[in-house]
Parts: structure tokens; C-alpha cells; sequence
């Protein structure tokens, strides 16, 4: 089995170099900023931050919003791309245990200090003022996990929508789903369906501008838990890009 992984460990690398080097000088600043800690830095080959950020738009002066910090990995990268003169809403879900608290910990961390955290109850956000950029990253799903509270989807993204300023960018990135991949299916593998983001996004009056195939891995067939270890690491993930009309 080592045989195996080393060489896919290499070629997640070599990839991952490679989006680096193309992507802004902003955004390779912020991955190469030495006060990351150690585990983000080793979990970028299998999560693409260059291609994600730059796909996201992400640029100096922005302000964003972002669902779920989940102690910071995308956090610390944006800090340093949107710089002093951006600024960042972190929404953290009151009701995981210890989120909160390493979510300060991480923005105290900080060298820009741009990170502002709310923590409200599940699926709930209030925002100091319109952003141009609403980022959430493998947590789409989960705001369809009934044990961590009830949220009417239709609204969330109506809420969305209207946070954002005109002509302002929705990023959405989950780990795919088979077609009919119901609720309770959903509770069990943190997955969404694209088809099925694509419809409830696109209905809260978003259009869809483009989507970045850069985590697609055929090697899952979308059937285990992302927890998995057979498949942790690996999932098959898309990244969708919604713009909210300027008229």
C-alpha cells in the first residue's frame, strides 16, 4: 500500500506547486506566510488553496464573510490576501463544542488583525455591513444535518443574496453526492449532491458563473463517509461560483 500513496502523495504535491506559481502574487504570499502552522501547511496538497482562492476571486481591500472558520485554515490565507484594508466576518455555529474558542485563538494569532468572529445559533448571521465575497468551504452540507439544527435552505440563501453587494461572489465547495442522496444519507456522509446546491443557489436568484474542477476525483464513487479513512483526504469535490446580478 505504500508504494501507492507515496506516489500520489508526490503527485498531490508536484500539482499543488504548480498552482502556486500560477496563481497571484497575493494569493502565493499568503500561502508562503511563515506563521501558518505546520498542518495546514501539509494538508495544501490535498486541499488546493491556490486554485480555491484564486478561483474565489479573493483579492486585497475585499471584505468577506465566511460560514464556519473551522479554526482557520482558509481563514489565515484570506486575512493576509484582503491585507488592512479588507476585513473578514467570521459566523461560527454556537453549538459546537470548542469551535468558538479556537476560532479566537486563531484570530488573535493573526499578524493582520481584519478578523471579526460572531457566533450565533446554527444557520443564523448578522453582518455589519454588505461583503463581496460569502465563502464557505465543505460545510454547505452541514447546514442539512438536522442534529445541529434546523435551517430552511431557501432563506439562508435568500439571506446570502442579500448580504452581498451587487456583482458579489457566493462560493460554495463541498464534497460530491450521488443524484437522490437523501437527508438522512446526508447526515451520515457530509455530502451534497452539485446538481442539488446548483438549484437551491440559483433559486435564491444567484447566477451560476462558473465552476472549478480542480478537487474532482473520479477515483470516489461518493459512497463512503468523508470521514472514512479509505477516502478522507480524497473526496471528489467541486467548487461552484455564484454571482449576484448587478441589475
Amino acid at each position: 500500500m505504500r508504494s501507492l500513496v507515496v506516489p500520489a502523495l508526490l503527485a498531490l504535491c508536484v500539482a499543488s506547486g504548480a498552482a502556486m506559481a500560477a496563481a497571484p502574487a497575493f494569493i502565493a504570499q499568503a500561502l508562503s506566510d511563515p506563521s501558518r502552522p505546520k498542518a495546514d501547511v501539509e494538508a495544501d496538497a490535498i486541499r488546493d488553496p491556490a486554485d480555491t482562492l484564486a478561483f474565489a476571486g479573493v483579492k486585497p481591500g475585499m471584505t468577506v464573510a465566511e460560514l464556519f472558520p473551522g479554526g482557520g485554515y482558509f481563514t489565515r490565507m484570506i486575512s493576509d490576501v484582503v491585507g488592512p484594508k479588507g476585513r473578514i466576518y467570521g459566523i461560527e455555529n454556537a453549538g459546537w463544542k470548542g469551535a468558538a474558542k479556537a476560532d479566537q485563538e486563531m484570530i488573535a494569532s493573526l499578524p493582520q488583525k481584519n478578523v471579526e468572529l460572531q457566533v450565533q445559533p446554527f444557520g443564523q448571521m448578522e453582518l455589519a455591513q454588505p461583503v463581496d465575497l460569502f465563502w464557505i468551504t465543505q460545510n454547505y452540507h452541514d447546514l442539512k444535518i438536522a442534529k445541529y439544527g434546523a435551517v430552511d435552505m431557501a432563506a439562508f440563501n435568500k439571506h446570502v443574496f442579500q448580504v452581498l453587494k451587487p456583482g458579489g461572489v457566493y462560493l460554495v465547495l463541498d464534497h460530491q453526492a450521488n443524484p437522490g442522496t437523501t437527508l438522512e444519507q446526508i447526515a451520515v456522509l457530509h455530502r451534497v449532491e452539485k446538481a442539488q446546491v446548483i438549484a437551491e443557489v440559483t433559486a435564491a436568484g444567484f447566477k451560476l458563473a462558473g465552476e472549478g474542477k480542480f478537487l474532482n476525483r473520479p477515483g470516489d464513487d461518493h459512497t463512503k463517509p468523508i470521514f472514512d479513512k479509505a477516502i478522507q483526504g480524497k473526496t471528489d469535490q467541486y467548487a461552484l461560483k455564484f454571482v449576484k446580478p448587478k441589475g
